[in-house]
């Protein structure tokens, strides 16, 4: 399966994962959703970051041209 293919499962999977939390709790994420979603501490702090500073329209088009680059991992080594 593609990247691309993957989008849609991914989402439903996160929204999954985030369902129970409203509003700001949408902004910490508990050590056990962590380990589900098989991030490090981390990675989780910036991908809520990267979420809530640019949202999915910017986000969305990061992933086209990601896509388009065949970048799969980026630099800052996540």
């Amino acid at each position: 399966m593609s990247n691309q293919e993957n989008i849609g499962s991914l989402v439903e999977e996160y929204r999954v994962l985030l369902g129970d939390l409203d509003g700001p709790g949408r902004t910490v994420l508990d050590p056990e959703r962590i380990q589900s979603a098989e991030w490090s501490p981390r990675a989780a702090e910036h991908l809520l970051d990267l979420a809530r500073d640019y949202g999915s329209f910017m986000l969305r088009n990061a992933l086209a041209l990601s896509l388009a680059l065949d970048i799969e991992d980026g630099e800052l080594g996540f």
